[in-house]
């Protein structure tokens, strides 16, 4: 499945959910269910700046396809973070790279999220960007 055919999909699950404070909070609750960064990669080298709050992300390079870890210290950052590593896990570099994530708008995230909350999520999309485009350069 492609980046796009994956954020249709969870465009469509989530968007059954009609009022935006319940939509948020699914993906708030999404996010207790799916594998987290755990502790011991809570160091400086994963860690997003541009982040209120604190925010790991790790990426990994398997069979071709980039995967995504994620963890923060706010339940709701934890969210939304990880509905951004649900999005591009399993992507390939090219398609991550080239893929915006609408689905932020499109969920109207930009409507209920702080513009520093906003704009932590713009820096961990960047970071997403910048490990798949790494996965794309030569070795």
């Amino acid at each position: 499945m492609t980046v796009a055919e994956n954020q249709s999909q969870m465009l469509a699950d989530l968007l059954l959910i009609e009022d935006p404070q319940e939509r948020l909070g699914a993906i708030v609750d999404r996010a207790r269910s799916r594998l987290a960064a755990d502790r011991g990669e809570h160091v400086d080298a994963h860690r997003v700046r541009g982040c209120v709050s604190a925010v790991w992300l790790v990426g990994e390079l398997r069979d071709g396809r980039c995967w995504f870890r994620s963890d923060a210290e706010s339940p709701l950052v934890r969210g939304v973070v990880a509905l951004l590593c649900d999005l591009y896990s399993g992507g390939q570099p090219a398609d991550i790279v080239a893929t915006e994530p609408a689905l932020v708008e499109a969920l109207g995230l930009t409507r209920t999220l702080s513009p520093t909350r906003l704009n932590g999520l713009r820096s961990v999309r960047a970071r997403i960007r910048d490990f798949a485009a790494a996965q794309l350069a030569p070795r």
